[in-house]
């Protein structure tokens, strides 16, 4: 058996080995460790990854290893000579009064302690802490070693998880959509009532507004909920694409269909099928949907053969369904029978209550992804978000906490953080059924214009900048006889 007595001189650290009987050592023999180890020693510290500290009895620092300069973000020469309450740890006693250097010499050692100490800058490291006495043979106490480890990136972790836990939970919210206004919280109510339903659900709401969380809480809540969940874009795919994404296409249906492919209703058997834009399907397309939630069968490209399939499905749509049936753009037979369960999403201008809780919890998120000491939100910015009426929902909301973290460095968000849009006043959108009408006025238009220039000629990034879908974002440019090319070279 190997005992290592350590004794504190000055502020070096001598080590001294005693071995039990061995037949190479005689018994009692003490063996000091050749010239050198010293070194050695020196490296074995630093090569632990938690920070290491030896303290004599008055709590003065001997020893540190490069862990723990990394951790306090103090030099060995800063620390080494001075008193441990240098080492701001909330586990500890105040070293300035007499008889109390730390917890370590009251109770004779330190297990798991979770703790926070403060380093060089101000900041606060998260750590566990462990700690003991160093004796000698006759029990007299010659100092202590205490090791730190750092679990700052454990706690910001932990940091998230409740955060997502508070989302989930009904005190700000719902299944991860948050809001506290009386129109939200009939919502909620009204998605627990279509979750325990199989019939088919549509969400009538404008871009922003969070239709496919609402599509997402309806799946985990329903008994389909340990079923797959696919979700489709109508409006992102060609018609021939989109028929191929639903259904899937057999090999050689077509040019480049070099095998056999799943389609989406396929892979959502026995679970929920989420059609995103339903609005914008083609005639074709929706004659073949209509089928399908008919006979509950599917027929791939280039195939006869029906497949039976067990799917629920849920759509979403920012557009009036009714005015496209009058215009002959949606089948009055598939509207009844995706039109079950109606629910509406309320804009944001309408529950202007909740955008505080909005805009606390989106500057929880930045604030974890970029780590910019930004604290909050000063009440004259808050003042603006609450007078903007939105047009993009809470997805502009999002974008605009994001803009103010890149012009803020630190402290609260203030009124020049903010997008240059917000300080004028923008007129209210059109009514959801005129959304894809073109906007009228000056400022619209500047709006419109504005957007296209943010992005770069990309209709889908301006569309998502203006809260809308790219079909009507191609309504409102033709009607107000916009052309990109043009916009962009007048800039």
């Amino acid at each position: 058996m190997l005992i290592i007595h350590v004794y504190a001189i000055n502020i070096n650290i001598n080590i001294k080995l005693t071995f039990t009987p061995h037949e190479s050592v005689p018994a009692g023999k003490e063996y000091m460790l050749p010239e050198g180890y010293e070194k050695f020693w020196e490296e074995v510290m630093n090569t632990i990854m938690e920070g290491v500290v030896v303290i004599d009895p008055r709590g003065i620092i001997l020893s540190a290893n490069q862990a723990m300069e990394e951790i306090t973000g103090y030099g060995q020469q800063e620390l080494i000579g001075k008193p441990c309450a240098l080492i701001k740890s909330d586990a500890c006693f105040d070293a300035l009064k007499p008889g109390k250097h730390c917890e370590l010499f009251n109770n004779g050692s330190i297990r798991h302690c979770r703790c926070s100490l403060a380093r060089k800058d101000g900041s606060l490291a998260h750590v566990v802490k462990n700690a003991a006495l160093l004796k000698d043979h006759g029990g007299q106490v010659l100092g202590g070693i205490e090791t730190f480890t750092d679990i700052s990136e454990m706690m910001a972790k932990e940091r998230v998880i409740t955060r997502l836990r508070r989302e989930l939970s009904l005190e700000d919210g719902f299944q991860g959509i948050l809001g506290k206004s009386p129109v939200m919280l009939q919502l909620f109510s009204l998605i627990s009532s279509a979750a325990a339903s199989e019939a088919p659900v549509i969400i009538y709401g404008e871009s922003g507004t969070g239709k496919e969380l609402v599509a997402g809480a309806i799946h985990r809540l329903s008994p389909r909920g340990q079923g797959p969940f696919i979700k489709v874009n109508s409006a992102a795919l060609n018609e021939a694409l989109l028929e191929s994404e639903l259904f899937g296409h057999v090999r050689g249906a077509f040019t480049g269909a070099d095998r056999t492919r799943l389609g989406r209703f396929e892979a959502a058997h026995q679970g929920d099928i989420f059609l995103d834009e339903v609005g914008d399907l083609p005639l074709s397309t929706q004659a073949k949907l209509l089928r399908v939630l008919q006979e509950k069968v599917i027929e791939k490209v280039g195939d006869h053969r029906p497949i039976a399939v067990d799917v629920r499905v849920i759509s979403a749509t920012n557009q009036d369904l009714p005015r496209l049936m009058a215009a002959g753009l949606f089948r009055e037979d598939l509207y009844y029978r995706i039109n079950v369960i109606p629910i509406h999403l309320p804009p944001l201008r309408e529950r202007r209550e909740d955008i505080p809780l909005l805009v606390d919890a989106f500057i929880e998120r930045a604030y974890l992804k970029n780590r910019k000491p930004i604290t909050g939100i000063s009440k004259d910015a808050l003042d603006i978000l609450l007078e903007h009426t939105w047009p993009g929902n809470v997805r502009e909301l999002i974008n605009t906490v994001e803009y103010a973290f890149v012009l803020c460095q630190e402290g609260a968000i203030r009124p020049e953080h903010l997008p240059r849009q917000l300080h004028r006043k923008i007129p209210e959108p059109a009514p959801a059924n005129a959304r894809t009408a073109a906007p009228s006025g000056t400022d619209h238009q500047e709006v419109i214009v504005e957007a296209i220039r943010k992005a770069g000629g990309k209709k889908g990034e301006a569309a998502r900048l203006l809260g809308v879908s790219r079909v009507t974002l191609w309504k409102w440019l033709k009607n107000l006889n916009l052309e990109v090319d043009e916009i962009l070279s007048s800039s």
